[in-house]
């Protein structure tokens, strides 16, 4: 019988660098592909896709299969990038990396993969799984619920699914690293990527002032008492605390400041103190449609569990769909904080991906 061909997308990390080697020992035919996303000659001193290219063709080379490359920096730039920079303007807190993977890498790079290299199969090295019930390809957490990635692939249909594998799902990192070393790949002991997948954290804010310049505006408080300047609405997301510099500033009880409005009219942000304040919970959200990774129609109300950022932990909730009004409404067991506009909240049943939808409004706790 004849092997299957997988193309693998690789990324220069330890995670798609191990997946090609489990790929192998399963007795498929594994072929590398590595994506340019990003001209590092736009933005020199932050790109690190040059050297994670040099990592990707040493570990193909110790793993003895072929390499191929593709430039999907212009795709990217239109369909991702300008999104990104659009949302931001607007005052939301959007997610590049689940745009990336809708467009970019289970679309474009997908499609390359079984037009022009003629796979049998996708892969990633996400840590997340797949399961046929019924007929349908469903998505699910991975074993390793620290380093789940179901949160960033809801985009993803059951058609789409079907030819897709993840051979991380049954995983932990730990066990990742330790094959990594065992057959001594050159990335075995590579930090992981975290952030924006074309920038690191640190380097956020000198990076976003390249597309949004830098906008001086008022730091307020509830009652509109003046607390300080920020540099502008786009840099400052809903509960964030860190980077206000107003500590010591009307602070008499010492509770840390957190950001629980943005008017982008005005330019302003207001704060409010301590973490558990009533102003930064929320007893929902709304949003408009819901990107269902099944073919099948569900039927509303829907209980269920919610995540509203990676890593955070689920919420009980209620879907209720408005039929009379063009939106649905989510509604919490129990307030929830930080419910951020331009964030993706992703449903699922157990450790069963549903689907997700893009936060358009919180509906607040208190007015």
């Amino acid at each position: 019988m004849k092997k299957k061909r997988v193309i693998l997308a690789m990324s220069g990390g330890v995670d798609s660098s191990v997946s090609a080697w489990l790929l192998l020992k399963k007795g498929y035919v594994v072929e590398g592909l590595f994506m340019k996303n990003w001209d590092e000659e736009d933005f020199q001193d932050h790109c690190p896709s040059k050297k994670d290219f040099i990592d990707t063709n040493s570990v193909c080379k110790k793993l003895g299969i072929v390499l191929h490359t593709v430039n999907f920096s212009m795709e990217y730039w239109e369909k991702v990038f300008k999104k990104f920079i659009v949302e931001y303007k607007k005052g939301r807190t959007p997610n590049p990396d689940i745009l990336c993977n809708k467009v970019i890498k289970f679309n474009i790079c997908f499609n390359f993969a079984f037009q022009c290299l003629k796979a049998d199969y996708f892969a990633t090295g996400h840590y997340a799984d797949i399961r046929k019930i019924r007929n349908e390809y469903c998505l699910y957490r991975a074993t390793d619920k620290n380093k789940d990635q179901s949160y960033f692939l809801y985009t993803i249909q059951s058609n789409t699914l079907s030819k897709v594998l993840f051979p991380l799902a049954n995983f932990h990192k730990s066990k990742i690293r330790k094959i990594a070393q065992k057959i001594q790949l050159s990335v075995a002991n590579k930090k992981d990527s975290t952030g924006i997948c074309f920038i690191q954290p640190k380097n956020f804010h000198l990076f976003l002032n390249k597309y949004i310049p830098f906008k001086i505006g008022k730091i307020i408080t509830m009652s509109g008492e003046f607390l300080g300047l920020h540099s502008g609405y786009s840099y400052y997301t809903i509960g964030q605390r860190k980077g206000l510099k107003i500590g010591g500033k009307k602070n008499k009880n010492m509770y840390p400041w957190y950001v629980v409005k943005k008017n982008i009219y005005l330019n302003t942000i207001t704060v409010v103190q301590g973490s558990r304040n009533p102003y930064l919970l929320s007893f929902g959200f709304i949003i408009k449609k819901i990107s269902w990774i099944s073919l099948n129609t569900y039927i509303f109300p829907i209980q269920c569990e919610v995540q509203i950022k990676y890593r955070q932990k689920p919420h009980m909730c209620l879907i209720i769909k408005q039929n009379q009004k063009k939106y649905i409404q989510v509604f919490f067991k129990k307030p929830s904080l930080f419910v951020t506009t331009g964030q993706s909240a992703v449903f699922y049943l157990h450790d069963h991906c549903l689907g997700g939808a893009i936060i358009k409004k919180n509906i607040p706790y208190l007015p």
